[in-house]
């Protein structure tokens, strides 16, 4: 049985395209759908150039976070899993209920360090040795699921948080693809490179 994956963003969408990129005969999920909370995301042209099919929930239209969330779980349908790729939204209880273990996450950062915002200026500021990013279960909690995989890189003397952050970029687009095809074929053992 193949997977249908919905995938949420709210800006450029790179994580989104290289799951969709990975996503390809074979593999044991497709993207059903690139849904996003701005009309003016760059990630949907990129999506629809992919083949996916798009939505816009706009956050701005809602003025309560309850409606909003309404609205994009009418706009989500029922996808097998949910993966948020630079969705800069926390989804409330009433969104994960009935998803537990369905909705994935990539943070930049070795969770459970630097949680949050700004996470590569944080981990040059605390003096890290090294840094990179994970991707984890949603929950509740802030940036707090289970971890699914983690990719390390040591922090380089000159680092900058651009710096930083384009590398660690780079193994989030290695990192989450690998893990949606083993949390798709049912292995949560965590990933680590």
């Amino acid at each position: 049985m193949t997977l249908r994956v919905a995938i949420l963003i709210s800006g450029g969408g790179s994580n989104m395209e290289a799951l969709v990129r990975s996503m390809t005969p074979g593999h044991p999920a497709r993207p059903a759908l690139v849904l996003a909370d701005r009309p003016e995301a760059p990630g949907l042209p990129r999506a629809r150039a992919l083949g996916v099919p798009t939505a816009v929930v706009d956050r701005a239209a809602f003025p309560t976070r309850e409606g909003f969330e309404a609205a994009l779980l009418d706009a989500l349908g029922a996808p097998d899993l949910l993966c948020l790729a630079g969705f800069l939204r926390i989804l409330s209880p009433a969104v994960l209920r009935g998803r537990e273990g369905r909705v994935l996450n990539v943070h930049p950062s070795l969770l459970p360090r630097h949680k949050g915002l700004r996470t590569h200026a944080r981990a040059l500021a605390a003096g890290d040795r090294e840094h990179g990013c994970t991707v984890h279960e949603v929950t509740a909690r802030l940036d707090d699921g289970p971890l699914l995989g983690q990719a390390r890189l040591p922090i380089l003397p000159g680092d900058t948080p651009l710096s930083l952050a384009a590398r660690v970029l780079a193994l989030e687009h290695r990192l989450y693809p690998a893990v949606l095809a083993r949390v798709c074929e049912g292995d949560r053992t965590p990933l680590r490179l």
